[in-house]
């Protein structure tokens, strides 16, 4: 009788180990998972008026989803196997603009956490063409950190004024729409 063994080695096909493909398809479903929560957050902000912020979660959404579509796609093509976890649904209450901005800041800043950690496995096993992969998503949350950091800082300085929130995320480059998601028949 032929015992085949699981092990943690590079398989006969795959350019990644089982440890590197199972970190990755759990990565999948936090991307996933972030792209419904900041549907979640757009949803919101668009129930307050605020389309500038609303359309700049929708955005961030599309962005996130193309994050998960971006390791999926490096999975099949390294041979791996794609096996999308659940995930759980987003927060969909928040008491204010703070706290939905403050959710949204700490979720990148696990999701940072999750991507340096693939990083090491990658450096561990000596992965290069993960660690080429992960730095594309290395230089990406730089990105998004600095964005939601910088956003954070706006709406603590705005206090009540909603409308110079709107403006700073009008003048820096999300327009209405402009997302891959059509939100108002409007535009």
């Amino acid at each position: 009788m032929i015992v085949l063994q699981k092990h943690d080695m590079k398989n006969e096909g795959n350019i990644i180990s089982g440890s590197m493909n199972e970190a990755i398809n759990r990565q999948i479903g936090r991307e996933f998972a972030a792209s419904l929560q900041y549907i979640s957050m757009a949803t919101y902000f668009d129930g307050e008026g605020l389309t500038q912020l609303s359309d700049f979660f929708y955005r961030q959404a599309d962005e996130e989803r193309d994050h998960a579509m971006r390791f999926v796609k490096y999975l099949v093509d390294a041979g791996g196997h794609v096996a999308i976890p659940p995930v759980a649904g987003p927060q969909n209450e928040f008491p204010d603009i703070k706290s939905a901005i403050s959710l949204a800041l700490d979720w990148e800043r696990e999701v940072t956490r999750d991507i340096n950690d693939m990083m090491k496995l990658a450096v561990d096993e000596s992965d290069f063409i993960s660690q080429n992969q992960l730095s594309w998503f290395i230089n990406e949350q730089l990105e998004e950190l600095a964005s939601m950091d910088n956003l954070l800082k706006v709406i603590q300085h705005a206090g009540d004024n909603v409308l110079y929130i709107e403006d700073y995320v009008a003048s820096h480059g999300v327009k209405r729409g402009e997302s891959g998601t059509k939100v108002n028949s409007e535009n």
